[in-house]
């Protein structure tokens, strides 16, 4: 039902994309004019593809609402994917994180903190031959 309607909504779209390119302007348009003397006066055309403008533009508003519906009631009953969720980080008074990661960047002490424990040199460990 959905491709349906989406297949319908595209026709539409097209349909009045071309009916609007028809139409003359006063800049110009798709087509050049032409005489007045055939089957449908100019005046006779333009009322046509102005009616036919605005049945389409009247269409178009209703599926597209038609379709933004239907895609509401169809999300509706589906749960929520948890999957990608990540757990929350505990953070300690003043949004400062708990554990973990350190609160300051290294080598910024706040007034008054005691200073930083000197870094332990890392162990040398001898290659295997």
């Amino acid at each position: 039902m959905m491709t349906f309607l989406l297949v319908v909504h595209a026709l539409i779209a097209a349909a009045l994309v071309g009916v609007i390119l028809m139409q003359k302007s006063e800049g110009g348009g798709l087509t050049s004019g032409g005489s007045s003397g055939g089957l449908v006066s100019a005046r006779g055309a333009a009322d046509l593809l102005s009616r036919t403008t605005a049945i389409l533009a009247t269409l178009f508003i209703l599926s597209s609402l038609g379709l933004a519906m239907l895609a509401n009631t169809a999300t509706r009953d589906r749960p929520i994917d948890t999957s990608l969720a990540r757990p929350a980080t505990p953070v300690g008074p003043l949004g400062a994180p708990s554990s973990g990661a350190p609160a300051l960047p290294p080598g910024v002490t706040l007034p008054g903190a005691p200073p930083p424990a000197p870094a332990q040199p890392a162990e040398t460990v001898p290659l295997a031959k």
